[in-house]
């Protein structure tokens, strides 16, 4: 690496710790945690996408085009289906309920024990997604500046626990904007890097990618197995979209922290249009770089060599006897890309690209834009789990454990802040055992992020579910899932998303049923207040005084 790209990431870990500083004095709680509402539309928009886009997807989808196609796009018109029901739904439910966090919503509704539940499933699917997403950028990171991958996820969770501890949501807000900016603009210029340096322009570079390629756009096959099938992509990922904007903390919190709800909404729909403007961006690098590598094969032999170790896979032994790994694929290019795909080493193609062309300065610009990919995932996820702990956990379980003073009260808070980053940073340096960057995230995420998002479906569009209900079809739904993940290994992940979510919803209202059957529907034993339900909230059937089941 240049002496200017060291520059360019010292600069951009200054100005990082330079906003924590800044925004870190005179820190209230309710500053702390909720930027003293009045955050614009411009940084709830681009700081919702800036963290819950971020490192996996910045690695994820120009490997998944490379490799696999192009059926990973259909993730745009999933999000898009689901963006009425974030705006309309879950985002004027908890401006109008004025709630703290999400999960507060769920004990007006039902009672206490939910909101510990799926604020406690909350918290382990945050920090899975924080270990698996800071994991995947680390990658890359460690590859192309052939550093240790440890000592990568190590320093930059340094610097993110930092400025969250000292700044709180205003600082961690302000830096994922800055971030968004930083890897929307190296995505301008890699897509313009690859398209420069590969024969045949735009035309050429298309025409290559789809010669002798087939459903590269959808595959409606059905199938569990199939990788990136459109159905498993239009119901996961919907669901998916639906739980990490609406269920979700990290998101949620933003909301809060907007100025007014209508600010919050105007925040969002800017959330989508940068999707609809990054993700294109992406799986056009990876269109570039599979057409990059089919000109210039010998470019990926490298990275096959190395992942090898200095033998041939079994499939390749026959007929090249005496040949190294080099060697054999030198005198057979034609083999490379196939190979690079059946080891699962499709993420090596862009850091391998970066290494061989990219310029001096834009190299550190490459790596600033992945460093923000991995500290927008810690620092949202660390803030909002701290938040989750303090506010569902000790303010509401352990009331006399809550300090009256200020000062001790954001000590307490940016204690607990450094405590939750140590532990996401050291899964983070272990996460990697567990497969390939995209299983990864979906592996630590729909085992909890399909019943998350059924409790909140039953809350807000069952009028009649229970407690009981809920807490049984939630922890049922997900046991059975986690345990299906390891039965079926072969299972593409994102379907664990739909089931996950359509276990916990069907036994939750069937629990209910059976509950109201032998007891009574909640609204008949309760004439005085209809359930906190979408319709009777933002209907205005409802007034918005707590409702408390003690």
């Amino acid at each position: 690496m240049h002496t200017l790209d060291y520059g360019v990431i010292l600069a951009y870990l200054l100005v990082s710790v330079g906003l924590g500083i800044y925004f870190g004095r005179n820190q209230t709680r309710q500053e702390f945690f909720a930027a003293g509402n009045s955050m614009g539309w411009l940084p709830v928009g681009l700081s919702v996408m800036a963290t819950l886009f971020s490192a996996n997807s910045f690695v994820m989808y120009p490997s998944i085009a490379y490799g696999s196609g192009l059926r990973i796009s259909l993730f745009l018109i999933s999000i898009s289906l689901m963006a009425p029901l974030v705006l309309w739904v879950f985002i004027p439910i908890y401006a109008r309920l004025k709630c703290q966090t999400a999960y507060e919503y769920l004990e007006r509704r039902y009672h206490v024990s939910v909101r510990s539940l799926a604020s406690g499933l909350f918290i382990f699917l945050r920090i899975g997604w924080m270990a698996s997403a800071t994991y995947a950028a680390s990658v890359v990171l460690a590859n192309v500046m052939q550093v240790d991958q440890t000592m990568v996820i190590v320093v930059l969770g340094i610097v993110s626990i930092f400025y969250t501890m000292l700044g709180g949501l205003r600082a961690v807000m302000w830096t994922d904007v800055m971030q968004f900016f930083i890897f929307s603009l190296t995505i301008l210029l890699t897509l313009g890097l690859i398209l420069s340096q590969t024969e045949g322009g735009v035309s050429g570079v298309i025409s290559t990618y789809f010669e002798g390629r087939s459903n590269v756009l959808i595959d409606f096959t059905p199938s569990m197995t199939l990788e990136y099938g459109s159905w498993a992509l239009l119901i996961g990922l919907f669901l998916e979209g639906l739980s990490a904007f609406g269920a979700d903390q990290v998101a949620v919190q933003r909301y809060i922290a907007a100025r007014s709800e209508r600010t919050s909404q105007i925040g969002f729909m800017i959330n989508i249009l940068g999707m609809w403007t990054v993700v294109p961006g992406l799986l056009a690098i990876g269109i570039g770089l599979y057409s990059h590598y089919q000109h210039f094969p010998e470019e990926m032999v490298s990275v096959l060599a190395t992942e090898l170790n200095g033998q041939l896979p079994d499939w390749r032994t026959d007929g090249a006897p005496g040949m190294s790994v080099p060697e054999y694929y030198q005198s057979y290019p034609q083999y490379v890309a196939e190979d690079i795909r059946a080891l699962n080493k499709q993420d090596q193609a862009l850091p391998q690209y970066v290494r061989l062309h990219f310029p001096p300065g834009v190299i550190g610009l490459f790596l600033v834009a992945l460093m923000a990919a991995v500290m927008s995932s810690i620092d949202s996820g660390i803030h909002s789990v701290t938040t989750a702990l303090m506010v569902d956990f000790r303010d509401r379980h352990m009331p006399h454990w809550k300090p009256e003073n200020n000062k001790i009260e954001v000590l307490q808070d940016r204690a607990l802040v450094v405590l939750i980053g140590i532990l996401s940073v050291f899964l983070a340096c272990n996460v990697g055992e567990m497969g390939d960057v995209f299983a990864i995230g979906k592996k630590m995420t729909a085992g909890f992020g399909g019943p998350l998002l059924a409790v909140f479906v039953l809350a807000l569009f069952f009028k009649n579910t229970t407690t009981a209900g809920v807490w049984v079809g939630t922890f049922v739904g997900a046991i059975i899932t986690i345990a299906l993940m390891y039965l079926y290994s072969d299972w593409f992940s994102v379907w664990y998303w739909p089931i996950g979510f359509g276990l916990s919803l069907i036994i939750g209202l069937g629990v209910s049923l059976v509950s109201n059957l032998i007891h009574g529907s909640p609204s008949s034993r309760d004439s005085e207040e209809e359930p906190l339900t979408f319709w009777n909230v933002v209907r205005g059937q409802q007034t918005l005084s707590q409702k408390s089941n003690e």
